[in-house]
C-alpha cells in the first residue's frame, strides 16, 4: 500500500487563539510571551510582527527594539491547551495512527483512506478552520520526513503578513527531487553548526549531500552517515505511532451561543451519542460506562458517569444513559457553553452478542447496516426524524 502521511502545523497557534479571544488583535503586530522587564521571551508572534523581524524564542526586549509598536500579550497556556485538545480530537477522528509531537503539531498516517492525500489535507484544513476558526498548514508525502520538510517549505514561501494556510503535496517518487534544491539545514538532524561545516566544504543543498560517498558522509556524521544519506534521498521508514492507549471514545460541542434550552441540549446530545456509537462500531469496541460533560457559561465544568448493566456500542443505549445523566445534573436556569458524551471501560466486543437476547442482536445488525450505508453514500444519507428541520446553532465540535 502506498503510504500517505500528513504533517499538520497550526499557524502562529498562540496568536491565533488570542485573536479569537480579542478580535482587535487581528492584523496587528503582537507577540505572546513574557514581560520585557523580566527577561521574557517571545513564545509566538503574529505574522504582521514577523515582517519586522520578530521571531519566536527572541528576547522580548529585542522584539520591541525591532518593532516599537509591538503589542505584548501575556501567555495563557491553559487556554492554548484546551484549543489544542480540540484540534487533536478532530485529527484522531480520521485515523488511529496519530502522533502529536507538540501542542500545535502532529503527524497522521491516512494510508487506509481512499481519497487522494491532497483532498484529505484540504478537508482537514477546512474543518479545523470551520469548526475552531484556527488556521493551519499541512505537508503531505509518502513519509514523515518529507511531509515535515514540505510543510516547513510551504509555509516559508508565504510572506504576506497573514497566516500561510498552505498545503504542500510531494507526489510519490518525487521525494528526492523535491529535497534536492533545499539547503542542508532543512533536513532533520542537521543544525546550524553542522550546516556551517558542510557549507565550508561547498556542500549547500540536500541534493549535494545525497550524492556524497558514504565515506565522506562518515566524516561529518560518523555512525549516522547511512541514515543521513537515506534521508537526503527522501527515504524514511519511520512509523506514525500513537503513544496513548485508547481509553474512551467521546464527542463534545461548544455552542456558538450559551443555551439553557432543554430541547436543544437533548438534540445535541442525541447527535453526539450517534457519533460516539458509530466510531465505537468502526473501532470494534464496546464500553461499560457512559459519561457526560457540561461546561456552564462561567466555565464551571462538570462530568458525571453511569455504569451500564452490559457493555454497548449502540447509539440509543448511549443516548438513554446520557439523557438521564443530563436531567439529573443540569442546574435549572443555568446556561450551557459546552456539552459532551463519552464511553469508557472499553473492551473488544462481538463474541458476547450470542449471550444476549435476540432483540439486542437485531439492533446491533441494524446499526451495522446503517453504518455500511453511511460508509458508501456519506454520513448524511440517513437522518433521524426527530432531527429534521432543526438547527442547533452549534459552533466548534470536538471528536
Amino acid at each position: 500500500m502506498e503510504r500517505k502521511i500528513l504533517h499538520l502545523d497550526l499557524d502562529a497557534f498562540f496568536c491565533a487563539v488570542e485573536e479569537l479571544l480579542n478580535p482587535d488583535l487581528k492584523g496587528k503586530a503582537f507577540a505572546v510571551g513574557g514581560s520585557p522587564n523580566s527577561r521574557g521571551v517571545v513564545s509566538s508572534c503574529s505574522y504582521p510582527a514577523r515582517q519586522f523581524g520578530v521571531r519566536s524564542a527572541m528576547p522580548m526586549g529585542r522584539a520591541l527594539a525591532l518593532c516599537p509598536h509591538l503589542i505584548v500579550v501575556r501567555h495563557r497556556f491553559g487556554v492554548y491547551e484546551e484549543a489544542s485538545d480540540q484540534v487533536m480530537a478532530i485529527l484522531r477522528n480520521y485515523t488511529p495512527l496519530f502522533q502529536q509531537i507538540s501542542i500545535d503539531e502532529a503527524f497522521l498516517d491516512v494510508s487506509d483512506l481512499p481519497q487522494p492525500i491532497g483532498a484529505i489535507a484540504r478537508e482537514l484544513q477546512q474543518r479545523i478552520d470551520r469548526e475552531l476558526h484556527l488556521p493551519c498548514s499541512i505537508g503531505a508525502a509518502s513519509n514523515k520526513l518529507v511531509a515535515k520538510v514540505a510543510n516547513d517549505f510551504g509555509k516559508s514561501q508565504v510572506r504576506t503578513g497573514k497566516a500561510p494556510r498552505q498545503i504542500t503535496v510531494v507526489p510519490p517518487g518525487e521525494e528526492a527531487s523535491f529535497l534536492a534544491p533545499l539547503d542542508v539545514q532543512a533536513l532533520w538532524g542537521i543544525g546550524p553548526k553542522t550546516a556551517q561545516r558542510l557549507h565550508a566544504r561547498a556542500i549547500h543543498t540536500i541534493g549535494q549531500l545525497a550524492e556524497l560517498p558514504l565515506a565522506e558522509l562518515q566524516y561529518f556524521f560518523g555512525k549516522n552517515a547511512l541514515d543521513v544519506q537515506e534521508k537526503a534521498r527522501g527515504i524514511d521508514h519511520s512509523a506514525v505511532h500513537s503513544e496513548r492507549e485508547v481509553k474512551s471514545v467521546s464527542n463534545e460541542v461548544t455552542f456558538s451561543r450559551d443555551t439553557s434550552d432543554m430541547e436543544q441540549l437533548l438534540d445535541t446530545l442525541r447527535r453526539l451519542s450517534d457519533k460516539v456509537g458509530y466510531r465505537m462500531r468502526q473501532a470494534r469496541l464496546m464500553g461499560s460506562v457512559v459519561q457526560i460533560k457540561l461546561r456552564y457559561e462561567d466555565f464551571t465544568t462538570l462530568t458525571r458517569q453511569r455504569r451500564l448493566s452490559n457493555p454497548t456500542d449502540l447509539d440509543d443505549e448511549i443516548f438513554s444513559a446520557a439523557e438521564e445523566l443530563l436531567r439529573d445534573t443540569l442546574a435549572p436556569g443555568r446556561e450551557v457553553r459546552l456539552i459532551g458524551v463519552g464511553v469508557s471501560q472499553l473492551s473488544e466486543p462481538y463474541q458476547q452478542l450470542a449471550l444476549w437476547e435476540d432483540t439486542r442482536a437485531q439492533k446491533e445488525q441494524l446499526a451495522l447496516a446503517i453504518d455500511a450505508l453511511k460508509e458508501k453514500y456519506g454520513k448524511n444519507i440517513i437522518t433521524r426524524g426527530s432531527q429534521v428541520k432543526k438547527n442547533p446553532k452549534t459552533g466548534a465540535e470536538k471528536d
